[in-house]
């Protein structure tokens, strides 16, 4: 049985679904961002209890199928830029259709009528808060970061970075190392 989970975004989410499904003898055989793939059917007094545990932490059990769709994509992408080491050369609209095996054109009609916002500005607004945390991270130079991320030169990243924060990447590194020492100084 699958159960889709809405704002289970994080790591730290799907551990805490992980221990609420413990807690409830719930024998899941796959966990993913947004979705519990469970051995047995669950009952609807469990669900219920589970539903009603996972409430407490923020999360909600999905029932309506746009929605979960929705919430799909979301998981896809951003575990695609934030948890995935690379992200995949290949087209996003190929990956995304390919993950969740529906076509393309029909995932975007959908995404952008429940969430007034294209896949591809979804992509970028999440491109973007990940290269500002490789940027405070200051492990990676911007050739990096840009290389990481997939765009096609350090002036396609600084553009389209500049466009979303309204800063430039250096501008916005050197605002994050002021912070720090401001906090450092306390």
């Amino acid at each position: 049985m699958k159960i889709y989970i809405k704002y289970m975004v994080s790591l730290r989410c799907k551990l805490m679904v992980e221990s609420e499904l413990e807690k409830l003898g719930i024998h899941q055989t796959n966990i993913e961002l947004g979705m519990v793939e469970t051995k047995e059917e669950i009952n609807d007094d469990l669900l219920l209890e589970l539903k009603s545990n996972l409430a407490k932490s923020g999360l909600e059990l999905m029932d309506d199928n746009k929605s979960i769709l929705v919430d799909r994509i979301k998981n896809v992408i951003i575990e695609m830029i934030h948890y995935s080491e690379e992200i995949p050369k290949v087209n996003y609209s190929d990956y995304i259709a390919e993950k969740l095996d529906y076509d393309y054109t029909y995932l975007s009609n959908l995404f952008s009528e429940v969430k007034g916002i294209t896949i591809q500005h979804f992509i970028i607004k999440h491109k973007i808060e990940r290269a500002k945390e490789l940027i405070l991270y200051n492990e990676l130079n911007l050739t990096e970061i840009a290389y990481r991320l997939n765009y096609s030169s350090v002036a396609h990243l600084s553009n389209q970075f500049k466009k979303v924060t309204g800063h430039t990447p250096t501008y916005y590194k050197k605002i994050g190392q002021i912070r720090k020492s401001n906090l450092e100084n306390l």
